[in-house]
């Protein structure tokens, strides 16, 4: 199957977008503006507003013209009340690129929304929010930087927006007042800024009962990732050996990353079929289907792991394996984000981070706001001092019980 070039990114923390957008200059009073539909903005208003200000104003200085036409941008955007849907002035913008990237200053968190409150979607591994204990599903009220004179609720927060403010010089501090599940009072944990690596896939080798397990710990759906899969294929081919007793694929506190990287690992574990359907506004329905060039590991045992930190593209890829049966899933409820975000940067810098479309399993079910439920429910220890993964241990288990 051929990708299209154009990339489906199902991220939460980087909503990237593509589509058209209509420009408007403060310089020229418009009254409408059209998209070439029936549908038409009445923009006098914006207008009238902008003549008082310039009129009335008391400090003509603070009149910043750019500021000015992407805020109006960024208020036009922000009325579909959609969190995932937003406009980027060109920091924003650089500080969204940089994710994907792969390195930046930061805590290690990626960022999404319960039920249009800030969140944790997941912790970055072996970063400041893992070690301090931040967990999946953190709800983030507040965000105090006193070097940065920052002292903001998180209410009504744009994505990007609280991501620069969580990012900033490494060895500086950022203070997160955050509310976690069932807990009834809210809590503070400071953390140092260091140089964020994102990873995105690791391989480990465990020895049990004879038997010699492939622990694919996979992190983001990157390009780093489509260039360093075929090693993992190589490495669990050349040294499973005769005692090699399968996979599991631990998509714990994986949030996303490219659609056509999801499909490329699944294309390697399941013979054919359809993956995942990205159904339009329209209702039109594209889809892909597995790509019968690969198939690499279609014998190979399988249990994956995964927890509320996995999202979107990892949830595409877990619900594939799930609905064809091909692997048992362990560990706790998925994310649930079922939206797909396109991007476009434009010239300025800027960018327009829109969601597009909505995607649905294999058996036709989006899971956008639910998640996906394990087969075999498995939660972590609640010892802070225990470096037993029981969620791991389960799914070696259920591994060499097949």
């Amino acid at each position: 199957m051929k990708i299209k070039y154009i990339r489906n990114v199902v991220l939460a923390l980087v909503v990237l977008t593509l589509v058209s957008l209509v420009s408007f200059s403060f310089g020229q009073k418009s009254q409408t503006v059209s998209s070439g539909t029936d549908d038409q903005l009445n923009l006098s208003m914006m207008w009238k507003v902008k003549d008082k200000l310039s009129q009335l104003y008391l400090d003509k200085s603070k009149m910043d013209k750019t500021k000015m036409e992407y805020g109006a941008i960024e208020g036009m955007v922000a009325a579909l009340d959609d969190p995932y849907t937003v406009f980027l002035p060109p920091s924003q913008n650089k500080s969204s690129n940089e994710d994907l990237a792969g390195q930046f200053g930061g805590v290690g968190i990626s960022l999404g929304y319960k039920d249009k409150t800030l969140a944790v979607m997941s912790p970055v591994p072996k970063t400041p929010a893992e070690k301090a204990g931040i967990k999946a599903g953190d709800l983030i009220l507040k965000i105090v930087d006193k070097e940065k004179k920052v002292d903001k609720d998180t209410a009504g927060m744009a994505l990007e927006d609280a991501v620069n403010l969580i990012r900033g010089k490494v060895g500086t501090e950022v203070t997160l007042t955050l509310l976690r599940e069932g807990g009834k009072a809210t809590f503070d944990v400071t953390l140092k800024r260091d140089n964020i690596v994102v990873p995105s896939v690791e391989l480990e080798f465990k020895e049990q009962a004879g038997k010699k397990i492939a622990w694919i710990k996979m992190y983001k759906f990157t390009d780093e990732l489509n260039k360093q899969w075929p090693e993992i294929i190589s490495k669990i081919k050349k040294e499973g050996g005769a005692n090699y007793g399968g996979i599991v694929l631990d998509l714990r506190n994986n949030p996303g990353g490219f659609l056509d990287t999801s499909v490329m690992i699944a294309s390697d574990f399941i013979k054919e079929g359809v993956v995942v359907k990205q159904e339009s506004s329209d209702g039109t329905i594209q889809t892909y289907n597995v790509d019968s060039s690969r198939g690499a590991l279609l014998n190979d045992k399988l249990v994956v792991l995964v927890n509320g930190g996995s999202a979107s593209a990892a949830e595409i890829l877990s619900g594939a394996l799930k609905d064809y049966n091909r692997g048992k899933l362990v560990g706790e409820k998925t994310f649930g984000k079922g939206t797909v975000q396109q991007p476009e940067n434009f010239s300025d810098g800027s960018g327009l981070h829109i969601t597009i479309a909505k995607w649905l399993l294999p058996n036709g079910a989006n899971i956008h706001k639910v998640g996906i439920n394990p087969d075999i429910e498995v939660k972590p220890t609640t010892d802070p001092n225990s470096k037993d993964d029981l969620q791991l241990n389960k799914a070696i288990e259920v591994l060499l019980q097949k």
